[in-house]
């Protein structure tokens, strides 16, 4: 099973993780959306244009009609020559269908597509370098002009001669049916039949040297570039097909031959589009490649079988720890620079993405992992956590978001640990002791956990939704994102809000565990409702308004069973009454809350 979920994400990486290494095949089906014809509906409607100028009554078949009457197939230059007598009349005719006048430029026809301007990134970027088209329209060399780019355009075997090498030019495009303003455009099956030997060399080599993502093209006509996919010797690099359908006929005969992958997709312009902001997004985040992730699960869960892996998984995690580290320190990521909705959220992409490997590493260890694992993952925790609060200058609210992945990461293992019901795992991986604020004392539990991390600052979390004022933008985010990425170690959670409204409501409980039984007791003896008839409690979080998974939360805190769990495992000091007290006090915290 692929690691990708997607095949377009599994095209994009490939685009990002081998830049210059593919080229585009593209058919009519890109230039469908300007509403260019393809050559063989130009030909067929130059036929019905002479023929009823003739006196020809309409036909179904305009190109059937033609057969039959002069015995042979339409051809695109006798007729434009049918219908013209100057050079100028010529391109007049060929214009008409091709170019457009001002209320197609009004109307976006004729013009080049969201599709092409999407390639013609990719290629400005330097992702993509060569371009093989059946189409003789000129919306590419227009779309790569827009960006800057001044490509070179081989649309003849004479072009071919005097054109730069691949290895020279920023952007190559092969016309392999010519252009529409060269009458020797290719239109008929004969035509298409047989390539002159200098295209089949150039194809050669490109079909052999470079990866190849096709689209808009069926597979079903032009033989000879059917024959050159077929007889090209190597796969070093992949190839993607996108279609819309299932391909069929021939189509999916080339593609089983080079042993392709589909790419369901709606249309060429989403396609490409979709495309390019995905292989942007993967610049800008430098995310890992999934198949990468699933190699990294999949080493994890081999060292935690075996204690002889301790070194391997240490080794791993440090690994993890240090790339975090690297991309934190680059200049892009100093804690400076102004705060923007569209800046944080490529911060937070950032750091998600660079945490993604430590993050599971870590989930996985809260499941499976023995104590020494477990410390392994604390210790690491810890030591990231360190190095990014190291004292520096800049922005308040960049600095208090280096904890970030830090907290995803305690987290993670975390909601291993509750998932297991490890409650003694759990009670110590909290007290473990970190650098708070100011380089106080601190515990992972008072200082690297959702409600109590520096860097909850409500109206800096609110960006991420275009600063709708959210009551927990924070701990919405977090049970969103963990809720999908959680799954590699945690699998299917049947209920995941109430496992992560528990992991809000635990260190709540933890913190106010180390009162005494009569000092818990004479809090609550206090008026209910007021601030004095709790301790205080860190329940601002999803905890504080998701009603009814709080409700059932809350109801089997108060269990016997469970809060003997609890105390058995060191909440309340080993004592049960304390726990259940704790709880008391925990409801009472939730009922007080009012959202500002």
């Amino acid at each position: 099973m692929s690691a990708f979920g997607n095949p377009q994400t599994q095209v994009a990486f490939s685009v990002f993780e081998n830049k210059g290494v593919f080229a585009m095949l593209l058919g009519s089906g890109l230039s469908r959306a300007a509403e260019i014809p393809t050559g063989w509906e130009i030909t067929t409607d130059l036929v019905r244009r002479i023929a009823t100028a003739e006196g020809v009554e309409e036909q179904a078949d305009w190109a059937q009609w033609y057969r039959d009457k002069h015995g042979e197939e339409p051809d695109y230059s006798a007729l434009l020559d049918a219908l013209s007598s100057t050079p100028a009349e010529r391109r007049q005719i060929i214009h008409s269908y091709i170019e457009p006048n001002e209320k197609d430029r009004e109307e976006g026809r004729k013009v080049p597509t969201a599709g092409h301007k999407a390639i013609a990134q990719l290629v400005r970027d330097g992702f993509i370098r060569i371009i093989v088209t059946t189409n003789f329209d000129r919306l590419m060399e227009n779309a790569l002009r827009e960006v800057g780019v001044e490509p070179t355009i081989v649309s003849s075997p004479d072009a071919l001669k005097g054109a730069e090498p691949l290895a020279h030019t920023a952007c190559y495009i092969l016309k392999l049916h010519g252009d529409y303003k060269d009458a020797r455009i290719l239109n008929t099956e004969e035509e298409l039949g047989v390539y002159p030997n200098e295209y089949n060399a150039l194809l050669d080599r490109i079909i052999d040297e470079y990866g190849l993502i096709v689209c808009g093209w069926s597979g079903e006509w032009d033989a000879a570039l059917r024959a050159a996919i077929l007889r090209a010797p190597n796969r070093r690099y992949p190839l993607f097909w996108a279609t819309r359908g299932a391909l069929k006929g021939r189509g999916k005969e080339l593609c089983d031959h080079r042993r392709g992958i589909e790419v369901p997709i709606s249309d060429a312009d989403g396609f490409f589009s979709g495309l390019a902001d995905q292989v942007r997004t993967l610049a800008e985040t430098q995310r890992k490649n999934p198949a990468e992730i699933a190699f990294l699960i999949s080493r994890t869960k081999r060292y935690l079988t075996k204690l002889e892996y301790r070194i391997q998984l240490s080794d791993l995690i440090d690994g993890e720890v240090q790339k975090i580290i690297d991309r934190l320190n680059e200049a892009d990521m100093a804690p400076d620079g102004h705060v923007t909705p569209e800046l944080f959220k490529k911060r937070v992409d950032v750091y998600q993405s660079v945490g993604e490997g430590l993050v599971k590493v870590c989930g996985l260890i809260g499941v499976w992992g023995d104590a020494s694992q477990l410390r392994l993952a604390a210790d690491a925790i810890r030591n990231l956590w360190t190095t990014l609060q190291t004292p520096r200058g800049g922005k308040v609210v960049y600095l208090g978001m280096r904890g970030y992945i830090p907290l995803l990461a305690a987290h993670a293992l975390s909601l291993g640990l509750i998932k297991s019901s490890r409650w003694k795992e759990y009670r110590d991986f909290l007290r473990v002791e970190i650098p708070g604020e100011s380089n106080a004392e601190g515990t992972i539990g008072g200082d690297v956990t959702s409600l109590l991390w520096r860097g909850n600052d409500k109206n800096l979390w609110n960006l991420l939704y275009d600063q709708r004022n959210r009551h927990a933008p924070l701990s919405d985010h977090l049970h969103d994102y963990l809720t999908v990425a959680s799954r590699d170690y945690l699998g299917v959670i049947p209920d995941f809000t109430g496992l992560y409204l528990l992991s809000e409501a635990l260190p709540a409980l933890a913190s106010i565990d180390g009162h005494s039984l009569e000092d818990l007791m004479d809090k609550l003896s206090e008026e209910a409702g007021s601030q004095k008839g709790h301790y205080w409690m860190p329940v601002w979080g999803r905890l504080g308004w998701d009603s009814w998974p709080v409700k059932r939360l809350l109801e089997r805190l108060e269990t016997e069973k469970f809060a003997r769990e609890l105390s058995d495992a060191g909440f309340g000091g080993g004592n049960i009454a304390v726990v259940k007290a704790t709880v008391v006090h925990l409801r009472r915290a939730l009922a007080s809350v009012h959202w500002y």
